[in-house]
């Protein structure tokens, strides 16, 4: 239940994953993904359909996991995500680009 008041949206617990919006359904996936704790997650696009807010709760999420021995791997347009990283790669084009 901790994992869903960070995530939101409470008042949807009882419902299943077809009910969910698009972007209900963005903000439930870290908690689908950290109640089996994993040792690495991979990550596309996971504040594609949110606003900054909740981009944000998510982000913070990923960097708390990884900052307690976790392993994040993350696929992103978004530049705010990017702040975050250990490491990054950028792609142009099909192909990797030296920064």
């Amino acid at each position: 239940m901790q994992l869903i008041e960070r995530f939101g949206p409470t008042e949807r617990v009882h419902h299943v994953l077809a009910e969910l919006s698009t972007g209900e359904r963005q903000r439930t996936a870290p908690a689908r993904v950290f109640i089996n704790f994993p040792n690495l997650i991979l990550a596309d696009e996971p504040t594609g359909n949110l606003d900054r807010e909740n981009a944000e709760i998510v982000i913070e999420s990923l960097v708390e996991f990884a900052n307690m021995g976790g392993s994040v791997f993350l696929v992103t347009h978004d530049a705010y995500a990017d702040r975050y990283a250990t490491s990054s790669l950028h792609l142009k084009n099909g192909r990797i680009q030296n920064d």
